[in-house]
């Protein structure tokens, strides 16, 4: 907007002179600082300038009459110049609008508290965030950090430009090779962030920001062409949007977040100002077609599913799933119908009115689908489905827009927005939506489809959607997630491998991938000049049946008419696969000998439990949906969602391993004790303290030895977060202070990628010293047919000086509660839940005044007796007590499919109820060194009579008496062969050759003599021939007056394999004759030759009991 020089200047605050006691009305030219020798006096200048400003205005209307007189040398029709002069006009219309939005803007941000508090008359839509919402925190601090980082920014963008991206992109053509940035500038004023929103109760390894952002600026970046004379560039800008951060995952150690993700959830909004070449796309047409060009360019980048991934620490694991991580579920929507869409069809200049060419547009995020056009119709029947993938809940919106098809510009009828959360939380809607902007109502109905790793629910799926008539796309039962990381060893291109027509030379490839299946295809980016290239893309199938599609993958140069190598796999092998995820290199064929191709796929069934459908009306009754109904949003699961009939836990649930710690031995430790003011060096007393999770152990100490042997186990729970260490320390154990005998730490990402680590770990910080750990990744299994196997690994693998070893990992996710009890009768309580098993404890955080509080937390526990052990639930009132509680037996769990628990839960209280998924893992050891078996023993006498083992094996050595009862059942079964007459004993042998160890466990006896009136006292004496001394001597407790005692306890004795092959093993039954006796009744003995018993399975067996002259070996 052009001033004459007799105004005043605006009173806008930009624009307001710098010195304050300059006239308001006087001219600018007044501002010039006045020749000395003219006493002050304004003169010639002023009155030149202004000749000036009237040469320049009459030379540019001259200018205007230029085109005119063209056409007429030309020839051209008075047609041509009017519509030249027309696309001027809409020329200059769009740039005065910009201009015009510019300025508003800018005066908006510029005092925003001042004309908030002027305007709040302003409709809800023109408020800023923290106005309108009261969680949104308005956050000054921020804007005037940014304020301040924004010429170092602008610096640090015209050297990013200037170095990187002009020699990109001058290299890219050879018409661009004088292409130049001529200016750079970001302007003065900043990017403002107007409100922020944390989102809690998020996952406790992320933290969730929501920035509402707005950029108004004075941006100029110009472009030069010099070849062709050509300069464009843009001059202000406009951008508004909410953009989410996602810090994670948290880490233990600096800087404490290793990745920072970025991403708008909804497309923001775009205005761009062009100058030079570029003001032709602010020609009507051009100007939306080249800001949906560009915002489409954005989506691309930063609009989900796509994210900006800004990795904060080295080396960080799984790139490529945190920059695509799996999608939080799949919504199918039905768009059924419509009804009451209003008339936008005229004819006989609106005379006539007609009716509406309905279609609809439904989107989520980047995801758009299109329905059929429905002719001449207000009450449309579409019957169409459509399956979009959710990655944010909350924030994501499913958004229907409804249109009428015109040849020209189609008429808009109305639109409705939903939130994903309703139908997570639903599970099933199935309603008419009002459509707003618009008159009539829209029927949809949408399924939520949760992502199971379970195949064994794919044929159910499949039989289900054989019964589902969808169109244009039958229905999926499957997705498939392919994270495409790199590629090794790619053939180099030479001349002989492209077809006559291209004429290549020999030089490295610029690869790019091809996946595809069935009529779906899928590019990655091209990587240029390398045969080793690294993606860490991410790309997302839909599958209709995983048994018969198979996955194409074709690497190619960049031309896509070399093919560097291919691969078909088919996805029923991902079926079989743990998880259904294969995570491995693929070797492809037609290629070089060496070429590889690393993928990790993921599939999921996706799968909507029949239970979860929970409709808000029963069909027929009054408040049904009906067509006909005067209120037809009575019952709407919009506005009062039912019960959630399962829990929603995000993906991380249950991804937990246990990290199974060995602390073997020392050797070289240095000697930290003194004598005799110092006069006498000793050793030391050396103990190891461990610190991992922020969970800390420590050792027994062994005295004076600097090769010490621990041979302890400890256990804790772990996630897969980047950058976690296990701490080790070693200590000398003093009276005062403890002295440092070393450190080392390991990485426990090393460990959860190979699964075991057995290694001799230097100490640092000391002359000299080792330590021997063994460490291994224990991973849950969601089945029970291993646990006897697991229990009986446990019991011999068990060291004396260890806790009792875990058998599984329980995940609880304590979703909510409703229908609690109301303190004193009428007010809310502030409830919150504690889970306890065994000695550990987990409390969830208190909610405040309500009676139905959703907590969404998750804990962890070590189980050891699945069999016996329980969770205690107790939900407790801020400063009232108990409101309820519950005891789940772990038992159940064992029994239920997956060893999972998914439902409400009443508590004992009788009033209130819970809802809560109890899923239990059984930790299986790969690297235990028992042997395998599958209960198929050999028989190696008539004394020995095996127990068939129908339950799997031997009961931990320390297990309660009720819990081996109940393992024990098949004892006395009909199929083993009868005792003998003095009774049995049962008992394993094994040799732990790790430990170099011989292990017996004596599990008890059955059928024992009974000499007198009362039942013996009976213990078990065990005695390694031909030692017959103390050191080789063991024996059991002493059981009081039982003829079948159970003993479940475990002895050792430290001798090499061929020595222990060389023993044998005198195993007696015997009772104290009376109390003050010292004399002792044999019951029955059995002599094992060690050389004949095969010490590597580790099974229990019954050995018939003989006399002492008949001591039979077995």
């Amino acid at each position: 907007m052009e001033r004459s020089p007799g105004e005043g200047p605006s009173p806008s605050p930009m624009d307001q002179p710098s010195a304050p006691s300059d006239p308001t009305d006087q001219p600018p030219a007044a501002h010039a600082k006045p020749d000395p020798g003219s006493g002050g006096q304004p003169a010639g200048p002023g009155a030149a300038g202004e000749a000036l400003a009237v040469l320049t205005s009459f030379g540019r209307r001259l200018l205007v009459l230029i085109p005119v007189y063209l056409a007429g040398a030309v020839g051209l029709s008075v047609g041509f110049v009017l519509f030249g002069l027309a696309l001027y006009l809409g020329w200059r219309r769009v740039r005065d609008e910009k201009e015009r939005s510019l300025r508003a803007a800018r005066q908006l941000l510029d005092d925003e508290e001042q004309l908030t508090a002027k305007t709040l008359y302003m409709s809800h839509r023109e408020l800023p965030a923290w106005v309108s919402f009261p969680d949104v925190e308005k956050a000054e601090w921020l804007n005037k950090i940014v304020a301040q980082v924004w010429p170092f920014l602008g610096r640090y963008m015209e050297k990013l430009l200037a170095e990187t991206v002009a020699p990109a992109v001058r290299g890219s053509n050879p018409h661009l090779q004088t292409f130049t940035f001529t200016r750079v500038e970001l302007g003065e004023k900043p990017l403002r962030i107007i409100g922020v929103k944390v989102h809690p109760g998020q996952r406790k390894e992320q933290i969730l920001l929501d920035l509402n952002i707005s950029y108004v600026g004075d941006v100029q970046i110009d472009v030069e062409v010099k070849k062709y004379f050509c300069k464009a560039g843009v001059k202000g800008m406009q951008l508004h949007g909410v953009l989410r951060v996602i810090l994670e995952p948290l880490i233990g150690d600096l800087p404490f977040v290793g990745a920072v993700s970025m991403f708008f959830i909804r497309r923001p909004t775009l205005d761009i100002n062009w100058t030079g070449m570029t003001n032709l796309l602010d020609i009507p047409g051009l100007s939306s077609l080249s800001d949906t060009m560009i915002m489409d360019s954005i989506a691309a980048f930063l609009v989900l599913p796509n994210r900006l991934l800004v990795p904060l620490v080295p080396d960080l694991q799984d790139v490529a799933q945190l920059r695509s991580p799996l999608p939080r579920g799949i919504i199918r929507i039905h768009l059924l119908a419509a009804r009451g869409l209003s008339s936008k069809d005229k004819y006989v200049k609106g005379l006539i009115e007609g009716k509406s060419d309905p279609y609809a547009l439904v989107r989520l995020g980047t995801q758009t689908f299109c329905s059929r056009v429905i002719d001449e119709e207000l009450n449309p029947q579409w019957g169409e489905t459509y399956e979009v993938m959710v990655h944010e809940v909350p924030g994501q919106e499913i958004e229907v827009e409804v249109f009428d098809k015109d040849p020209d510009k189609d008429d808009f009828l109305g639109r409705m927005k939903l939130d994903v959360g309703k139908v997570l939380q639903a599970s099933v809607l199935d309603d008419w939506f009002p459509l707003q902007g618009g008159q009539g109502q829209v029927h949809l109905r949408l399924e939520w489809l949760s992502l199971l790793s379970d195949a064994e629910k794919l044929e159910q799926v499949l039989q289900w959607n054989r019964g589902v008539s969808s169109r244009p796309e039958p229905p999926s039962a499957a997705i498939l997630v392919v994270y495409l990381d790199r590629a090794q060893d790619l053939p180099m291109v030479t001349s002989e491998l492209y077809p006559p027509q291209l004429k290549k030379g020999n030089k490295e490839p610029n690869p790019m991938v091809q996946l595809s299946i069935q009529d779906v295809t899928q590019e990655s980016k091209a990587v240029y000049s390398t045969n080793c290239p690294v993606w860490e893309e991410a790309f997302r199938f839909f599958l209709q049946d995983p048994q018969s599609q198979e996955l194409d993958v074709q690497v190619k140069d960049d031309s896509r008419a070399l093919t560097l190598g291919a691969l078909t796999l088919p996805l029923a092998r991902l079926l079989t696969a743990p998880e259904l995820i294969l995570d491995q290199w693929f070797q492809l064929s037609s290629s070089g000998p060496n070429s590889r191709l690393y993928m990790k796929l993921v599939m999921r069934i996706l799968y909507l439990d029949s239970s979860e459908i929970c409709f808000p009306t029963v069909p027929g009754c009054p408040g049904a949906w009906d067509v006909d109904s005067e209120n037809p949003q009575r019952g709407s699961s919009v506005d009062a969602p039912p019960r959630p009939c399962h829990t929603t836990p995000d993906s991380q649930f249950g991804t937990e391993h246990v990290l199974r710690i060995h602390v073997l031995e020392a050797q070289d430790l240095i000697a930290k004790d003194r004598f005799l003011g110092g006069l006498v060096k000793g050793k030391s007393d050396p103990y190891v303290k461990l610190k991992l999770a922020g969970r800390s152990f420590r050792s027994h100490v062994v005295r004076e030895d600097l090769n010490p042997r621990w041979n302890e186990v400890f256990e804790v729970i772990v996630t897969s977060v980047p950058g976690q260490e296990l701490e080790v320390e070693v200590f000398d154990k003093d009276l005062d202070k403890d002295d440092f005998l070393g450190r080392c730490k390991v990485r426990l990402t090393t460990v959860l990628n190979s699964g075991f680590l057995d290694e001799w770990l230097t100490l640092e910080d000391v002359p000299s010293g080792r330590l021997h750990l063994r460490l291994e990744r224990l991973t849950p299994r969601p089945t029970a047919a291993e646990l006897e196997e697991v229990l009986q690994v446990n019991s011999l693998i068990q060291t004396q000086k260890s806790a009792e070893l875990a058998a599984a990992l329980l995940s609880i996710y304590m979703e909510r509660a409703e229908d609690l009890p109301l303190r004193k009768g009428t007010k809310h309580p502030s409830p919150y839940a504690t889970l306890t098993v065994g000695d550990s404890s987990h409390k969830t955080k208190t909610i405040s005044q309500t009676s139905a509080p959703v907590w969404d937390e998750s804990a962890s526990f070590l189980i050891r007796k699945p069999h016996t052990e329980s969770l205690e639930l107790q939900v407790r009132g801020e400063g009232t007590g108990v409101l309820g509680s519950l005891s789940l037996p772990l038992s159940e769990l064992l029994v239920a499919d997956q060893l999972c628990l998914d439902r409400w839960f009443t508590l004992s209280s009788g009033q209130g109820q819970v809802l809560l998924r109890a899923q239990l893992g059984i930790l299986v050891s790969q690297h235990s060194g028992v042997e395998a078996h599958s209960h198929s023993y050999s028989h190696s006498s008539s004394s020995l009579s095996e127990e068939p083992e129908l339950s799997g094996g031997p009961p931990h050595i320390t297990s309660s008496a009720p819990e081996l009862r109940q393992r024990l059942t098949h004892v006395d079964s009909p199929l083993e062969a009868p005792a003998g007459p003095l009774g049995q004993v049962k008992l394993t042998l094994w040799y732990y050759s790790e430990e170099r160890k011989l292990v017996s466990i004596v599990h008890g006896c059955r059928s024992l003599r009974q000499n007198g009136r009362d039942p013996p006292d009976p213990y078990v004496s065990l005695l390694l021939l031909p030692d017959k001394n103390r050191g080789t001597k063991r024996r059991t407790s002493q059981k009081k007056r039982t003829l079948s005692p159970e003993f479940n306890e475990r002895f050792e004795w430290e001798l090499p394999l061929d020595e222990a092959q060389r023993r044998k093993l005198d195993v007696s039954v015997k009772s104290n004759s009376s109390f003050m006796s010292r004399e002792r009744e044999l019951l029955g003995k059995v002599q094992l030759d060690l050389a004949e018993t095969d010490l590597s399975q580790g099974v229990a067996r019954w050995y018939d009991l003989m006399d002492d002259k008949d001591k039979g070996s077995s």
